[in-house]
């Protein structure tokens, strides 16, 4: 497979690219429903809610913080997680200028 060649595309474009992603698995779906629903857990409350051993859930939570979805705080010896707002808030602008973009557009 060819280089992805990202020089070319625009930072906005790159930073959905990057997000969308490490939302393409159906397992980061899960765990962001789950900060969701707790506001904040440690990487072993995740381990407990999913089918899915502790490196698994570690590799998804790396996955999701290198991609800016989730960001993590130190507690003792453990890493508490929780949504970034940030990367919600790029993704709800992207997708509002489509959906403004499709209710002018007259295709199909």
């Amino acid at each position: 497979m060819g280089a992805t060649k990202t020089e070319h595309f625009t930072d906005a474009q790159n930073q959905i690219a990057t997000i969308a992603k490490a939302l393409g698995h159906p397992a980061r779906i899960a765990i962001l429903e789950y900060l969701l629903k707790v506001n904040e857990c440690i990487c072993g409350d995740i381990v407990n809610e999913l089918p899915l051993a502790q490196p698994t859930v570690s590799q998804h939570l790396k996955e999701l913080k290198n991609a800016g979805i989730i960001k993590g705080n130190i507690s003792g010896n453990s890493i508490c997680y929780c949504i970034d707002e940030k990367a919600i808030e790029i993704l709800n602008t992207y997708f509002l200028n489509i959906n403004q973009n499709l209710l002018k557009s007259k295709c199909c």
